[in-house]
């Protein structure tokens, strides 16, 4: 009996150490959202936009971006008849702005940019503020072990209504996306890699080198490569929407 009492315990207690082993599921959201970008002062980068369809293919994109926890700013450098267009995205509002127009015109990060890119993957990369998470299983995906993420939009600015999210267990970055609708539909899926590294506050961690994205229905593919990637301070009134224009 004593010995039953203690077998019967000692499952309680390693069934109990083994839920306190699996993070939650807006932890593991967060820590993911480091290696593009979320928790830090500021950053800054270059991303480059290659989109193909089948034999077809769009003008390479060349953009600059600046971001912090709550806003970004892309303008694109290439190609020549879209240079100096800016986007600027502040809590949950988004505008574009180009040479010749006199007021910013507010937009949806839904729309799209180039290719399989929306405006809102290039201007928004953090996933704990757009979304709420749900843990749903762990699964090994690309060669890795991996949480499986449900993240459901929190409000209808978000630039998906769901994403199916897989987290590397062991780097904590984000490896694979389903991009949902709200009826359930798969629009495109996503992959991620992490050639990129940043160092801040003496801690050296990945941070995303290229996404690419793939169209569910279609052949169509959207490859974004980060580069020049720093850490930095950027001021409010960088992310002025008063001040888009100039």
């Amino acid at each position: 009996m004593k010995n039953t009492l203690f077998l019967i315990v000692g499952l309680v207690l390693s069934a109990g150490s083994a839920r306190a082993a699996t993070p939650d599921a807006m932890d593991i959201l967060k820590a993911s959202d480091r290696a593009r970008g979320g928790g830090l002062p500021g950053i800054r980068w270059t991303v480059r936009i290659v989109s193909v369809n089948g034999s077809d293919a769009e003008p390479e994109r060349v953009l600059t971006l600046k971001a912090t926890a709550t806003s970004s700013l892309a303008e694109t450098r290439e190609p020549v008849r879209f240079k100096g267009s800016k986007l600027l995205q502040v809590d949950r509002n988004m505008w574009m702005s180009r040479p010749g127009l006199r007021k910013p015109i507010p937009i949806s990060p839904r729309q799209k940019l180039s290719g399989q890119a929306s405006q809102g993957d290039i201007a928004s990369t953090h996933y704990a503020v757009d979304y709420q998470g749900k843990l749903l299983r762990e699964e090994e995906v690309l060669g890795e072990a991996t949480y499986v993420l449900e993240l459901t939009a929190i409000n209808k600015f978000c630039t998906y209504d769901r994403i199916t999210y897989w987290v590397s267990k062991e780097r904590m970055v984000g490896v694979k996306a389903d991009f949902i609708s709200l009826s359930g539909k798969r629009l495109k899926s996503a992959t991620f890699e992490y050639g990129n590294q940043l160092s801040h506050e003496g801690k050296t961690f990945p941070f995303v080198s290229k996404m690419t994205l793939k169209d569910a229905l279609t052949s169509a593919e959207t490859t974004l490569v980060y580069s020049d990637v720093q850490v930095t301070e950027l001021a409010r009134a960088e992310f002025d929407v008063n001040r888009l224009g100039n």
